[in-house]
């Protein structure tokens, strides 16, 4: 395999592990990591798809991907903001354990 494709199914596998831990886990803090591992694997796989025919890097989905990580590292602060919220107002910190949030 070319280094390209090692990031691509790297980042498959990521994708994977992250979905899992959003969809399976219920505790809040957990699942926020497991969204953040989930958009590591996006980077990787569109870096890793990021390679012109001519073997020279395009600097468009790297931008793409730099923009990206500024996204989930905001999205990232809020989500866990909201988080705290929830769990100083209910002392609630997994989904369903009294009622929906």
């Amino acid at each position: 395999m070319i280094p390209s494709e090692i990031y691509v199914v790297a980042g498959a596998g990521l994708v994977s592990v992250g979905l899992f831990a959003w969809v399976v886990r219920r505790h809040l803090v957990r699942r926020m990591m497991g969204v953040n591992v989930l958009s590591t694997g996006v980077f990787m796989m569109l870096i890793g798809g990021a390679r012109r025919v001519d073997g020279v890097p395009d600097a468009v989905p790297q931008a793409m991907v730099l923009t990206g990580i500024v996204v989930a590292v905001s999205a990232t602060a809020l989500g866990l903001a909201l988080i705290q919220h929830i769990y100083e107002h209910r002392s609630q910190q997994s989904v369903g354990e009294r009622g929906p949030l």
